[in-house]
This record gives structure tokens, C-alpha cells and sequence, in this order.
């Protein structure tokens, strides 16, 4: 089959959960005979990408316009070079899949989470949103959801049925430690944080949450393997520079933040960390959450429906008030005890985020999409 996948900034995954999904979706389906291509914004070394050809086409490079402008410009491309199948990824572009549709092929729109909540945007993108949401109900062929929270809202608020496929989880297990030795980290004596800088994901909550806790006698911190814990907030975004300042904003030397991570640095990090944290508020199923909770990391979670989904019984709920008490009791718990969620967070995401599954899921979709 020959498959498309727009609405992504591309390939090699250097950005958020979609490019992640893309590549992992993409390469798998590549890896069966499939011929998949891959629209991006970023030009590549290379024309293809672990069997995936890559398509570069220009944007305009604005918060509100960048997603909006490359895929309609992508499905301008699309429309003269028919794929047997679509997937666009995000419900902004939903105003676009009709067109494919018409011209005789099948289109999935993954809607993602509910992206109007974003602080980031004024009303005008909320209502865009807000909008696109209503077209995703009747525009493409199929409606994905990658979060049962996410079906249950489309299916109350707007009574449309999705098809329900998870996010997948690289969950391998790295030994090596070049990027904890750049970063200046410890095996098991850093808590980790990682995702795009944008104010609902409350990487600022985290690091004033850490900060609070103190490394002198009585804390937990002073003495045995928990001496010199560090916190590293990993992450980046192109259009929140005045709250990535905001983050910046700390003269504490245990506080790591170099940036976006990628490739087998994400892996060591999410690999020897002492703990996860996990702080979003906004979206459905997030890839670090997954990941780090198939490593093996002792994850905690701000109490959204969505995380809960995720975490289950295999995590430490938080809210934005207690963030730095949850710290000091995981900092105090019985190794024993730390690795009694860490054995569970590895069975949950084995059990319910396999990307062997979510890719056969996907091509049994595609296959009945072009059938019809």
C-alpha cells in the first residue's frame, strides 16, 4: 500500500508526541512493504529515513499559521499524487481532509487532545479549534483517538463515534551514560522532566516544587543514595520564549536544563533517572509518560484524566499544591517500596503500549479504509 502522513513538522522525531508517532508509525509500516511517505517542514540530509521517503515543503513559520499553512500546502501535493490511504495528524487541519476524500482517497485524522486549552493560544486559535474539532466529526473518513478520555469526549459532546488505537512506547532499556556525563548527572540521583515548554505543561510548577526541598538532615536528602539528587527539565519550544525565561529563572545548581534531548540521549536520561515526572495538563496519551514508565522510571503524574488513564495504579498522582510534598515522600519511601511501582509501571505499559500493536492496528485500518 501507499500511505501518506501529514500534519507533522517530519522526520527524524526533533519536536513533540506527533513526530515521535509519525516516525515510529511510518518506519514499522515501511519495515512490512509498505510504501509510506512522510510530509515535513524541516528539510533532511537524505530523501528517505530508515525506508521512509520525506517530503519537504515550505511553511510559514508563525505560531498561529506554521501547522495550518503546511498542510493545506501538503495537501495540494497529496491531491496529484494519490496514496491509497491519508493519516493527518492533528484536529487544526481537519479543513483539509475533505479534499483528499473527494478526490478518491481515504483519509484518518488522529484529533489528538483538546489543544484549544492551551494557554498559548488567543481566542481566535481557541476557536479555531474549537471549529476544527466539529469538522473532524464529518471531514475525513475516520476519527482516531489515542486516549479513551478523548473518545468519551467526542463521543458526549459532539456524538460521534472514533476508533480508538494507543500510543506506542520504545520501551528498551539503554546502558550507556554519555549524555549524564555531558549533563553532569548521576545514575538514579536525578528526577527528570520532559516536554515541549509551554505554560500548561508547568515545568515551572516543577522546578519551584524541587527547589522547595531542602538536602540538610531531615529531609530525606542528607544522607544515603538520595545525596546530591539533581532535577533535569528537558524540553523546548519555538513560540513560548518569555515562559522558557521564566523557567531559566533559578540560581540553583542542582536545576539541569539543556534543552530538547533526542535520539539515544532521550533514552539514557529516561533509562537511569530516579524518578519521572509528569506535568501536563493538556492532550491525551503523552509519549514521555509511556516511555519513561516502560523503562522502568518511578513515575509521578499530575492528576488529569488523561495521565490517570496512562498511569493507573502504577504512579503517584499529584496536584499543582502538593508537587513538592509527592517529591519528599518518593525521596523518603523504602527502596523496596520504589521498586514495587517501578515493577508495575514496566507491566502496564507492556500490556496496554506495544507500537507493534498500534502499527498493526493502523495497517488493518488502511487496509480497510482502501478496500472501501
Amino acid at each position: 500500500m501507499e500511505i501518506a502522513i501529514l500534519g507533522t513538522r517530519g522526520i527524524p522525531a526533533r519536536y513533540g508526541g506527533f513526530e515521535t508517532f509519525a516516525e515510529e508509525l511510518s518506519t514499522r509500516l515501511a519495515l512490512r512493504g509498505h510504501k509510506v511517505t512522510v510530509y515535513g517542514r524541516h528539510p533532511h540530509s537524505a530523501p528517505t529515513y530508515r525506508g521512509v521517503r520525506l517530503l519537504y515543503l515550505p511553511t510559514l513559520r508563525q505560531k498561529y499559521f506554521d501547522t495550518v499553512v503546511h498542510a493545506f500546502l501538503s495537501t495540494l501535493h497529496l491531491l496529484f499524487h494519490r496514496p491509497d490511504a491519508a493519516l493527518y495528524c492533528n484536529a487544526a487541519v481537519a479543513c483539509f481532509t475533505w479534499l483528499p476524500r473527494c478526490a478518491g482517497v481515504p483519509v484518518a485524522l488522529n484529533v489528538d487532545g483538546l489543544e484549544r486549552n492551551r494557554k498559548k493560544w488567543n481566542a481566535l486559535g481557541r476557536l479555531w479549534y474549537l471549529l476544527s474539532e466539529r469538522l473532524s466529526t464529518f471531514c475525513p473518513n475516520v476519527v482516531i483517538s489515542d486516549a479513551e478520555r478523548i473518545r468519551e469526549y467526542y463521543r458526549e459532546r459532539y456524538g460521534k463515534a472514533s476508533t480508538f488505537i494507543p500510543y506506542g512506547a520504545d520501551t528498551t532499556r539503554v546502558t550507556t551514560t554519555a549524555i549524564l556525563e555531558q549533563l553532569g548527572l548521576e545514575q538514579g540521583r536525578y528526577i527528570l522532566y520532559v516536554s515541549r515548554m509551554e505554560p500548561e505543561n508547568n515545568a515551572l510548577l516543577v522546578r519551584e516544587a524541587f527547589e522547595k526541598l531542602e538536602t540538610g538532615p531531615g529531609t530525606g536528602l542528607g544522607t544515603g543514595p538520595e545525596t546530591g539528587m539533581k532535577l533535569a527539565l528537558i524540553g523546548d519550544a519555538p513560540y513560548a520564549a518569555s515562559y522558557i525565561k521564566r523557567v531559566r529563572g533559578t540560581n540553583d545548581p542542582r536545576v539541569v536544563m539543556p534543552g530538547a534531548v533526542y535520539g539515544e540521549g532521550y533514552r539514557e536520561l529516561t533509562s537511569h533517572c530516579f524518578a519521572y515526572v509528569q506535568a501536563t495538563e493538556v492532550g491525551g496519551t503523552h509519549p514521555a509518560l509511556i516511555e519513561s514508565m516502560g523503562r522502568g522510571a518511578l513515575t509521578l503524574y499530575l492528576q488529569t484524566p488523561e495521565n490517570e488513564e496512562v498511569a493507573g495504579g502504577a504512579g503517584i498522582p499529584f496536584t499543582h499544591d502538593n508537587l513538592a510534598v509527592r517529591l519528599r515522600e518518593v525521596l523518603d519511601m523504602t527502596e523496596d517500596q520504589r521498586e514495587r511501582f517501578r515493577v508495575l509501571a514496566r507491566e502496564r505499559v507492556r500490556q496496554r503500549y506495544s507500537w507493534d500493536a498500534v502499527t498493526d492496528a493502523y495497517e488493518q485500518l488502511f487496509r480497510e479504509m482502501a478496500a472501501r
